[in-house]
């Protein structure tokens, strides 16, 4: 315990960690108000410039990349309707209206002190339950990995609004994806065409960036002359004494739900603040007023989406498991650097954990100074010409991939998958799906060999093991859950309806 404060309390005491911090969440702040950026675009875009960081700087700056641009997509969402991260999507439905009341000040007022106050919460929350977890995760053996991550996959389909059976597809073609290269037992050739560039299978960092960054600029090149509507304001406005009174309990509660939605597998800030949302207009006394400008709504919604920040690096660091896309490209990275997600990294690393865990904090401070006292400034940055964003967006994904190992075939990779995740986009799949199989399939082919081993061949064995049933149930109700549930309550209405004719 007294390893984890000190390691926490070092980050205050590093002079160039305190600024990689204080830049980075700039750098956050800037992408996530540029309308199309957003956390996981700028986290791929900023992975291959961090590989000759130390590890724990490295991984502080994705990280801090994570959480401040989860909170800036609440700057465009209020001023001009349009969320500079999915996350901040729920934001725009109070946001907006109450802006232009003329109340711009007072939202963004709003969200700032109810992000902030997520984000602290789900770090602290990490803080304790990833330890807790680990503590579980030692009892893990290759049959237990092997269902955790199927339970994991079968996550995917809700990870984001493409539809489950879209998102399920984009999961599949992920884990297709991981098995090009060398199989690494019997080193027997996959999909590899004759290129031995790919023996050790398809470098997960141009990947990523081609999904997430080359694909959104392609995206957002349909839309390089569309205009929007810019509300003005004088400054930030912290919460009145009255403010705080009304939306106290939906803060508190939000960051319970973010923090919690954060920790489950493949789900993420978006789900989070959604539910966020949902559940503040439950409890409200004032339903009427969301849609219209209610700062219920907008601490709902803010609330809920950093905290899943938060809950997201849980499963991430103990499990090996991404909580969200943007998780995803941070495993990545903790994986370049050589420390190894999962139990034994709470072990062998303590230190850098706990500073990870600590800069996380910090930035969560940093913005909300910033949030308070910049917003105006941030705010112009989103009225950044397209012809002028979108070509530096390209030069650094190709610079980026290039620099990782000098490859020609990295940028042809970017190229490649940024092509696919336009299309993916286009008709309606999501990305982030693909990079999580992507990863995941991975972990499911090593785990299902492993424990063939263990069980001679015996693959049925993996059902007596307790754990590893208890995570195929989780998977199998995630998929079949809703369909069950629909047979049932239509089998109930039915039979009453029966019974009164």
């Amino acid at each position: 315990m007294y390893e984890a404060l000190s390691a926490l309390g070092s980050v205050v005491l590093d002079p160039y960690l305190l600024f990689l911090i204080f830049a980075t969440t700039i750098i956050g702040i800037v992408i996530g108000v540029l309308p199309g950026l957003g956390a996981t675009t700028g986290a791929a875009l900023l992975l291959p410039f961090t590989l000759t960081m130390d590890p724990v700087h490295a991984i502080a700056v994705l990280a801090t990349i994570y959480v401040s641009a989860t909170f800036a997509g609440s700057i465009t969402a209020i001023l001009i309707n349009t969320p500079g991260t999915s996350a901040a999507a729920a934001t725009t439905f109070d946001g907006f209206p109450l802006a232009q009341r003329g109340e711009a000040g007072r939202a963004l007022g709003i969200a700032v002190i109810a992000s902030t106050f997520g984000g602290i919460v789900s770090v602290i929350v990490l803080c304790f339950a990833a330890p807790l977890l680990a503590r579980v995760a030692y009892e893990f053996r290759p049959p237990e990995y092997f269902a955790l991550t199927i339970f994991g996959l079968s996550m995917l389909a809700s990870i984001s609004a493409g539809g489950a059976v879209k998102n399920l597809i984009g999961g599949v073609f992920g884990v297709w994806l991981s098995t090009i290269g060398a199989e690494r037992v019997t080193a027997i050739e996959r999909f590899m065409f004759g290129n031995y560039e790919l023996y050790e299978g398809l470098s997960f960092v141009p990947v990523m960036i081609g999904l997430f960054a080359m694909s959104e600029l392609l995206v957002q090149s349909k839309m390089a002359n569309q205009a929007v509507e810019y509300i003005k304001m004088k400054a930030v406005q912290l919460p009145s004494r009255e403010d705080y009174k009304k939306i106290w309990k939906t803060v508190l509660r939000s960051s319970g739900i973010g923090t919690f939605i954060g920790i489950l597998p493949a789900e993420g800030a978006t789900v989070a603040s959604m539910i966020g949302y949902s559940e503040a207009k439950r409890w409200s006394k004032n339903k009427e007023e969301f849609g219209k400008g209610s700062i219920e709504g907008i601490a709902g919604a803010e609330s809920a989406n950093n905290a899943a920040t938060g809950g997201a690096m849980v499963p991430t660091m103990v499990l090996g498991i991404p909580g969200s896309g943007t998780t995803a490209i941070i495993l990545v990275g903790l994986m370049v650097h050589g420390l190894r997600p999962g139990p034994y990294l709470f072990n062998e690393q303590v230190t850098a954990v706990y500073q990870i865990f600590g800069s996380m904090f910090v930035a969560n401070v940093m913005f909300l100074l910033m949030g308070l006292y910049a917003a105006k400034v941030f705010a112009r940055i989103s009225l950044v010409p397209a012809a002028i964003l979108w070509p530096i967006v390209f030069a650094l994904s190709v610079i980026g991939a290039y620099a990782l190992n000098s490859s020609m075939l990295d940028i042809w990779i970017v190229l490649i998958f940024g092509v696919i995740g336009f299309l993916a986009r286009r008709f309606g799949f999501a990305v982030a799906p693909i990079a999580v199989g992507l990863i995941l399939g991975k972990m499911v082919e090593v785990n299902l060999q492993n424990s063939l081993k263990i069980f001679s061949g015996e693959w049925w064995q993996i059902f007596t093991q307790p754990l590893a049933v208890f995570f195929l149930v989780l998977a199998f109700l995630g998929l079949c859950g809703p369909q069950l549930f629909r047979l049932a309550t239509r089998g109930s209405f039915e039979a009453k309806d029966g019974k009164s004719d």
